[in-house]
């Protein structure tokens, strides 16, 4: 069979979806194929074992966060404040909302990680990449704070999502409050 390049997407998305809706005991190759519709096989004909499956997952989730053309930039038409870093950070949660299954396949891949090393290496390289290019964003674009309110974010970030996502809490504190109540109490 020939290889390519959009095969590889939709099977990969197929992934995604898999593994949010099923969890990680249920991400197999054959489940990949019959959420893409894909003959089976075909998945293990791009992804030959379980590691190759989750590598490609990781990537696909992280190609799927990027940020967009709307989203926040440094461009310096604004000022660097509190308002900026705000946006910014409403820009990651509204990327993390903006598909469930993503989010959802990440926390499962997250949870997989604490038991399989193979799974945390991949993962883990992929997150520290994440925070660095977070942590040179925030200081290409002067925005206040250093590494550690960034790791502060992205740990209050996490915390937020999984609740949104799962079962959340009763508190009538929408999700833009959560993120403004956070960035005024990180960035004092």
């Amino acid at each position: 069979m020939v290889r390519n390049a959009e095969r590889r997407l939709i099977l990969a998305d197929a992934g995604v979806r898999v593994l949010a809706e099923r969890g990680a005991r249920g991400l197999t190759h054959r489940a990949v194929d019959a959420a893409a519709g894909t003959p089976r096989g075909t998945a293990s004909n791009y992804f030959p074992s379980r590691d190759d499956l989750i590598s490609a997952l990781v990537d696909r989730i992280g190609e799927r966060l990027l940020p967009g053309p709307d989203a926040v930039s440094s461009d310096g038409t604004r000022a660097p404040d509190r308002a900026l870093f705000a946006d910014y950070v409403r820009d990651v949660v509204r990327r993390l909302s903006a598909d469930p299954h993503v989010s959802l396949a990440l926390f499962e891949l997250r949870l997989e990680a604490a038991r399989r090393p193979s799974v945390a290496a991949t993962l883990g390289a992929w997150r520290q990449r994440a925070f660095q290019d977070d942590v040179t964003f925030n200081d290409a674009s002067g925005l206040p704070g250093g590494p550690t309110e960034i790791a502060l974010l992205h740990y209050a970030i996490d915390g937020l999502m999984f609740d949104h996502l799962t079962a959340p809490l009763d508190t009538g504190l929408s999700v833009d409050a959560a993120v403004s109540a956070l960035v005024d109490r990180i960035l004092r």
